[in-house]
């Protein structure tokens, strides 16, 4: 028995070493293809200063309403190109790249809140609001840029006009169940998280066909926007810090206080945010209405874009203050 008890013991102190030394022997090469978010700028491309973070946006149109567009995960303010010139007919439209995407600062440290945190996110929209005098907004959120925006709604109720939510992530999505994230707060998960972000840079080309109905569409052009924030500086620090600061929205909690206007659109083969789930999300909120693009899929706004600014225009003029589009 002392033997048996021996034996077991050294298992176990070799299993505790290979799970708490072993991380820190796999190799996390320093990335050698990087450059300042500076030199991938578009001509178009803005910088602004707000709650302490170096944001890049971009401004079309004048007037109100203002419409204020938060992008999905992995993509960028590059994911609105399509769609935001029909729009600046109807006021004034503002795209930004979220924390930890596009050419947005990617900050390593802080003091207090995690500035990737969807609580940071949320004041990060009424900061730019108030940095550029907006009032009010109307709030356009795609995937993950939907749940912030339903947040932001909830929290700051009178600086939304209306909600626009294309394929929303609320019922799966804004984070991974609590309970792992002690574990992905590990020094050890620390020091393999930048390797495991990296991941995307394999997976990115899957992920973009996925979101189409119809991945034909995807030119070389599509790919390489979506690829280049990949190479600014510390983008996998960056996502991993996203990825270990989200968590549970609990939206599904807060359904009925959403009150705003809402219009919430959908491809009818959305493949990550299924379909049905925002067909369900427009019958329980309060005040929204459903539109569902046929043969489309998560990102509307890029592969049906002529139907989506139709029927946002059909919202704007149907439910909207129609003395804003006089």
């Amino acid at each position: 028995m002392k033997r048996f008890i021996r034996i077991f013991s050294i298992v176990i102190g070799v299993l505790f070493l290979i799970l708490v030394v072993g991380p820190f022997l796999v190799p996390v090469p320093a990335l050698d293809d990087t450059r300042p978010a500076e030199e991938l700028m578009d001509p178009d491309s803005r910088f602004i200063e707000v709650n302490g973070l170096r944001v890049h946006y971009k401004i079309q149109g004048q007037g109100e309403p203002v419409f204020i567009l938060l992008h999905g995960f992995g993509a960028s303010l590059f994911s609105w190109r399509e769609v935001m010139m029909p729009l600046s007919e109807h006021g004034t439209i503002i795209a930004y790249d979220r924390p930890a995407f596009g050419l947005t600062e990617r900050p390593l440290e802080w003091d207090d809140e995690s500035p990737y945190s969807q609580q940071s996110q949320v004041e990060l929209v009424i900061g730019l609001m108030d940095v550029l005098n907006i009032e009010k907004a109307i709030l356009v959120g795609n995937s993950a840029g939907g749940t912030i925006s339903m947040m932001t709604a909830l929290q700051f109720p009178d600086r939304v006009q209306a909600l626009i939510l294309v394929d929303p992530a609320v019922y799966a999505g804004g984070g991974a169940p609590n309970w792992i994230y002690p574990i992905l707060k590990t020094p050890q998960m620390d020091h393999l998280g930048p390797l495991i972000a990296r991941q995307i840079k394999v997976r990115g080309p899957e992920l973009i066909d996925l979101a189409w109905h119809d991945p034909s569409k995807v030119t070389p052009e599509i790919t390489n926007g979506y690829t280049k924030p990949l190479q600014v500086e510390n983008w996998d620090k960056a996502l991993w810090y996203l990825t270990i600061s989200s968590q549970e929205s609990r939206l599904v909690e807060q359904l009925n206080e959403v009150t705003h206007p809402t219009l919430v659109i959908t491809g009818d083969d959305d493949r990550i945010v299924p379909t049905e789930q925002s067909i369900q999300l427009a019958g329980e909120l309060p005040n929204a209405i459903l539109r569902v693009i046929p043969q489309c899929g998560h990102v509307p706004h890029e592969e049906c874009p002529n139907e989506f600014i139709q029927i946002i225009e059909e919202f704007l003029a149907s439910v909207l203050f129609q003395d804003t589009l006089r």
